[in-house]
């Protein structure tokens, strides 16, 4: 669709939209490209307005420079408002616990940490969005998917048949994301494969080396 058209639709799927204000939202297209305007009550609004855009055909990407100004209730404190996001995750089962670290300026929070599935970075997010005094999220939290022991140091012990002379004098223990080396090897450039070997497994954040030469 041409961009007139496509801006056309964009108001029209606003205007539909429940809990959005579109008088106050400006739309302007350019080759697919549509940048939002204006100003709406709060950031769920925004990010409801946001996801309508997309769901537009023609739309190729979506610039976003709506303005949070909420109209009855005064400006939250950024230490009130951290306090209460904290108290949010906290109560929120679905996040895990102390995985997310939050600072709020101005009324944008920055979440950081880390995650083991994509649906709890999503569930801070959503359950900050709808917050009195939230004007922008940014979500730079990390999916990492737990790796499980065995599988850690399956891979470090094939590593090792595949490069060491005789890898059955190492020994891998697995504790969590750490990784402790026992036994003996022939030669220091085996003791060096193996340390090599197990940084190189998924999830592995330390090795503790405790081989000996024979």
């Amino acid at each position: 669709m041409d961009d007139i058209s496509v801006r056309r639709q964009v108001l029209d799927e606003l205007e539909y939209a429940p809990m959005v204000d579109a008088a106050q939202i400006g739309v302007a297209v350019d080759d697919g490209v549509v940048t939002l305007t204006g100003h709406v009550r709060n950031y769920a609004e925004k990010s409801i307005a946001e996801r309508v855009t997309f769901r537009v055909r023609g739309v190729r990407a979506v610039i976003e420079r709506i303005e949070v100004r909420y109209p009855e209730n005064p400006r939250v404190g950024d230490e009130a408002l951290a306090e209460r996001c904290a108290r949010v995750l906290e109560w929120d089962v679905q996040i895990p616990e102390r995985s997310v670290s939050l600072k709020v300026e101005k009324g944008c929070v920055t979440l950081e940490g880390c995650v083991p599935h994509y649906h709890q970075k999503a569930a801070v997010d959503k359950a900050l969005r709808r917050l009195a005094g939230v004007t922008d999220i940014v979500n730079l939290i990390a999916v990492k998917p737990p790796v499980r022991p065995t599988e850690v140091k399956d891979r470090i012990l094939a590593a090792l048949r595949r490069s060491a002379r005789d890898p059955d004098t190492i020994r891998v223990h697995v504790d969590g994301d750490k990784v402790i080396l026992d036994g003996c090897v022939d030669v220091w450039s085996e003791r060096k494969l193996a340390e090599r070997a197990a940084w190189s497994a998924p999830g592995v954040r330390a090795v503790e080396d405790r081989l000996t030469l024979a």
